[in-house]
């Protein structure tokens, strides 16, 4: 039987068996070689190769401590030689720098099987050290309870029963195939780095994911009511069967809470809940409890790790990445606020299923966005595959999703902080400018939605450019049908223009007491300008809607 590789990265990962002794990672995992014509491995086999002894005899020679030692060794060595199946004793998945090896160079299968059985098979196995100081029953008990936690980190799980192993190997390969890996992107600053994991179904999983990057296994959760509903509990049995500790504080939902009083009242419940330095906040929802717990994060304690699980389009390609976190205030949007970026990012776009379709079309124009800053062949694929995405193909919104965030992350790397004065992170608010005016005049998150507000600015903004000579004209149209066909608004719904032009005078990328805008000479190639009269500014939006 072939593999399916299609699913499988690129570089065929070798395939690791985890799990107690007795799981069957020995019997399952030459069955398995055999099938996809690979090598097998048995870690404890190389081990007594390597030393000349037994297992039992170098526990009693040197000690659990150099066994674990050479036992890592062995593991690292094994995987650096192609691609093999390799099964490994029950307590090597313990080790952090052999967690690493695997996640980096296989995919991890636990065989999760019930302890009756394991008591079963292993009795009678004198050979096993550790099941010789007491009461094998016992002993497994414990090592379960200990292990389980890092064992739940592995890329798949195959609950063992009493079938015989070529049953089980059949889950195996099946699981194997279904298998896909997701997609990860760095975000690499100028003293750090993260990733952000892209794919379906990870918050089923996202206690595995989160535990390698957490300072304690301790966190607190942040989300609101309405999305506490949808997958607070999923997140919550993700993270006790890793062994995190969690605690819980829901907020209201909406824009609204982007407040000083309900940051005032987060940032006293987490000192409520004694956190420490080393307690991770995990912001769980949209933009709103993104940015919003982001800056409880970064200034409780002077600064709390932070993990963003975004549960909407527009914060998994937006928001979620860049460090950016705020408030709103009554002068103007995100004007209270700091710099503070997340440990992880964890985008899961099967959650995406949860929106309504208005708040999906609106997280579309950030992806378009992308393309029209810096990537004219980013904005071809957009408007091949919109229908697709808008339709929830989840190939096509995974690759969308990860094409929009590489984008971000190489612009935020370059301009970490914002300090360039031309182009760098700055590009990011093509649109914006005029975006957060319509905001502001129809209330944040009343009128429009952040995403609808762009699709607006997008439109302005490209019509900016060509009124001062900077694009050709027939840009205006052919973005603006693009964005009209997703569903997104293109026109400013009679609103004052004297009144949005207020608001953009107290816009925070205001220099000097002029705009600042985020122009195009054609699509893939925005800069920015404070080179632009307000009387061409007027004229745009009166000739888009503004009266």
């Amino acid at each position: 039987m072939r593999l399916n590789t299609q699913n499988l990265p690129p570089s065929e990962r070798s395939i690791v068996l985890v799990g107690l002794m007795g799981a069957g990672k020995t019997a399952i995992g030459k069955r398995l070689a055999a099938q996809l014509g690979l090598p097998f491995f048995d870690a404890d086999q190389e081990i007594e190769r390597a030393a000349g002894a037994t297992i039992a005899e170098i526990f009693a020679k040197h000690g659990e401590a150099h066994f674990r030692a050479g036992e890592k060794r062995v593991i690292q060595r094994l995987l650096a030689n192609g691609r093999i199946v390799l099964a490994t004793g029950g307590g090597a998945f313990m080790d952090p720098e052999t967690r690493a090896a695997v996640r980096e160079r296989a995919i991890s299968v636990w065989l999760h099987c019930p302890l009756p059985i394991l008591v079963q098979r292993v009795h009678g196995r004198t050979h096993r050290p550790l099941l010789n100081a007491g009461d094998p029953a016992q002993i497994l008990q414990r090592l379960s309870q200990e292990r389980s936690p890092f064992y739940a980190q592995a890329d798949i799980i195959v609950v063992g029963s009493e079938d015989p192993p070529h049953v089980t190997t059949s889950n195996v390969i099946t699981a194997l195939n279904d298998y896909i890996a997701p997609r990860r992107v760095s975000v690499q600053l100028s003293q750090s780095r993260y990733e952000v994991v892209i794919g379906s179904q990870l918050l089923t999983r996202a206690g595995a994911l989160i535990a390698p990057v957490l300072p304690q296994p301790r966190c607190v959760i942040v989300t609101d009511e309405t999305v506490a509903s949808l997958h607070l509990a999923t997140l919550q049995n993700s993270l006790t069967e890793v062994g995190v500790s969690h605690d819980a504080i829901v907020v209201p939902p909406g824009e609204a809470s982007k407040s000083l009083r309900t940051w005032a009242d987060l940032v006293d419940k987490l000192l409520a809940q004694k956190v420490d330095r080393h307690t991770t906040v995990i912001a769980l929802g949209g933009g709103v409890v993104g940015d919003l717990a982001g800056f409880a994060a970064a200034s409780t304690l002077r600064g709390l790790p932070f993990i963003q699980i975004p549960t909407t389009l527009l914060a998994q390609v937006d928001s979620s990445v860049g460090g950016k976190t705020g408030i709103n205030s009554p002068h103007g949007k995100n004007l209270i606020g700091a710099f503070h970026q997340p440990i992880m990012v964890l985008a899961d776009t099967s959650v995406l299923a949860t929106l309504p379709p208005r708040e999906r079309r609106s997280g579309y124009a950030e992806i378009v966005k992308a393309g029209l800053i810096a990537d004219a062949a980013f904005y071809e694929w957009c408007e091949a595959h919109a229908p697709a995405m808008l339709d929830e193909d989840s190939h096509a919104l995974a690759e969308a999703v990860e094409r929009a965030v590489r984008f971000k992350a190489q612009v935020v790397g370059d301009d970490e902080r914002e300090t360039k004065t031309n182009n760098g992170r700055a590009l990011l608010n093509l649109g914006h400018t005029f975006a957060h005016a319509l905001e502001a005049e129809t209330g944040y998150g009343q009128g429009l939605l952040h995403g609808e507000a762009v699709a607006v600015g997008l439109v302005l903004a490209t019509h900016l450019s060509a009124a001062l000579g900077h694009c050709p004209q027939e840009d205006t149209s052919r973005i603006a049908a693009h964005l009209r066909s997703a569903g997104l608004p293109t026109q400013i719904a009679q609103l004052p223009v004297e009144r949005l032009l207020g608001h953009m005078k107290q816009d925070k990328k205001m220099r000097g007491g002029r705009l600042h805008f985020v122009l195009t000479r054609g699509i893939g190639q925005a800069f920015t300008s404070s080179d632009v009269p307000e009387e061409a500014v007027r004229a745009t939006m009166l000739a888009n809607g503004a009266v």
